[in-house]
């Protein structure tokens, strides 16, 4: 694709224009691209950060609560 399209540049002598125009195209699929990874990966990071946050309530109470627990012995 890139290569008839610089070759039809050439011979109609927009060759710029024609470069613009493919930086133009290929400029909004990347940004499709990133937003379908990055749509696909904000679930995963939540479920990741959730676990992390749980983890870390659950070993600060953990000391908590068996100290409640001998406490009541």
């Amino acid at each position: 694709m890139v290569i008839s399209m610089v070759d039809d540049g050439e011979e109609t002598g927009k060759r710029p224009e024609m470069l613009l125009k493919m930086a133009d195209v290929y400029d909004d699929e990347v940004d499709k691209a990133v937003a379908s990874l990055t749509s696909v990966i904000e679930p995963v990071m939540i479920v990741f950060l959730a676990l992390v946050v749980g983890s870390i309530v659950f070993a600060l109470f953990l000391p908590l609560i068996k100290i409640i627990q001998t406490m009541q012995q």
